[in-house]
């Protein structure tokens, strides 16, 4: 019985020892099972690798796809832009809410050096028989380099004076409502049709030139040798007076702009009185930092005597505007304008208005504005506006 025990517990140490130390055929065994999970594993990140390889070559195909619907056989490409803005103005208890502008730009590059552009607009959201808007061509030009510093374009383009004229989309200016110099006295937006020669004669010194037609203000009523009235939109206008606009600008110091335009007209009436006008604007534009300054000033000389009859044959008009960007998402202003379509007249028929707001930017392209406004002299009244406004 003792020698049964004793072998049984042999047997079982043996075991034991067998199974803690494998042989090495089990290792062989061993080893080859573990190469194939490897090998299984393996084969899975090489599918999850192609499948993820054509999820990008289908991504890629889809912005091909876009990029040659946006492109002509020949590829050139065509672009679209924009920008809008919704105004509420509450000034001496008049209530308005108006989206006043909604703006697409379509422009096509035929080749690097010849391109077109349009601008194409609805004022104040519907437009008909009746009804507050318009909708409006505002440009429609080709333009041509005639070398890395020379252009040339033709067609429908904006008239090269003031600051806000070229470049008033609302994330570029303080203030929900453009200001009444810029509006009253260079009546923008403001375009004509024509030819314009661009060239810069150094570094920062640019120069531009341009034949287009001319204004046709009224010559009775209340309105007779209001400027902004003399706007004919390039709607079968009267081209009995052309007119020649010409502007140097400066630009050579960073943060510094330094412009001024001159206009000429032989005849704003278009053959019906002979009344030579000339418009001279001057601005500048100053930014160091976060502080930034803009002034403007703008005068017509009109050489007319039912013009001087009406003390209109002198409309002058001026503006500063000092601002501080707090940073890239809040920016202060405070503007002063001074202005008189009256000027050549005895009686103070000057206008005054002050603003001071705030713009937000939540993104570069996207502005939310409010200013305060009181207005004195001829025109009194106060109160505040509120906007929003976008471009892309």
């Amino acid at each position: 019985m003792k020698f049964r025990l004793s072998a049984i517990a042999a047997l079982l140490a043996s075991s034991t020892v067998m199974a803690a130390e494998p042989t090495t055929k089990e290792l062989l065994e061993l080893i080859k099972e573990q190469q194939a999970k490897i090998e299984s594993l393996e084969k899975k990140v090489d599918k999850s690798q192609k499948k993820a390889q054509e999820a990008d070559k289908k991504a890629e195909a889809s912005i091909n796809a876009v990029e040659q619907s946006m492109s002509s056989v020949d590829g050139s490409k065509s672009t679209i832009g924009g920008y809008g803005e919704l105004h509420y103005n509450d000034i001496e208890d008049n209530e308005a809410i108006d989206f006043h502008r909604f703006v697409l730009f379509f422009g096509h590059e035929f080749t690097k050096d010849i391109r077109f552009f349009s601008e194409l607009e609805i004022e104040h959201s519907l437009a008909g028989d009746g009804k507050p808007g318009e909708v409006e061509l505002e440009q429609a030009y080709v333009e041509i380099d005639l070398s890395d510093k020379s252009q040339l374009k033709a067609g429908l383009f904006l008239v090269p004076v003031g600051i806000l004229n070229e470049t008033h989309e609302p994330p570029t200016f303080y203030g929900v409502e453009r200001n009444p110099i810029e509006k009253n006295i260079i009546p923008a937006t403001w375009w004509e049709a024509g030819a314009a020669y661009s060239t810069e004669f150094v570094d920062g010194l640019r120069a531009d030139f341009a034949l287009h037609s001319g204004l046709s203000v009224p010559t009775d009523g209340s309105k007779s040798f209001l400027i902004r009235d003399g706007r004919q939109k390039v709607a079968k206008a009267d081209a009995d007076s052309l007119a020649y606009t010409a502007r140097l600008k400066y630009t050579a110091i960073p943060g510094l702009e330094l412009a001024a335009s001159v206009q000429v007209q032989d005849d704003v009436t278009q053959g019906e009185l002979g009344a030579g006008a000339t418009l001279f604007t001057a601005h500048a534009i100053y930014n160091t930092g976060p502080f930034g300054l803009r002034a403007l000033y703008a005068t017509w000389d009109i050489d007319s005597e039912e013009a001087k009859a009406l003390g209109r044959d002198e409309q002058t008009g001026y503006y500063i505007e000092p601002s501080y960007k707090l940073n890239e998402n809040y920016g202060f202003f405070a503007r002063y304008n001074v202005w008189d379509n009256n000027a050549g007249d005895a009686a103070d028929t000057e206008m005054r208005q002050s603003n001071m707001g705030v713009n937000y930017w939540p993104h570069e392209n996207v502005v939310f504005k409010f200013d305060i406004e009181n207005r004195t002299g001829a025109q009194d009244g106060s109160g505040f506006n509120l906007g929003v406004g976008y471009q892309f």
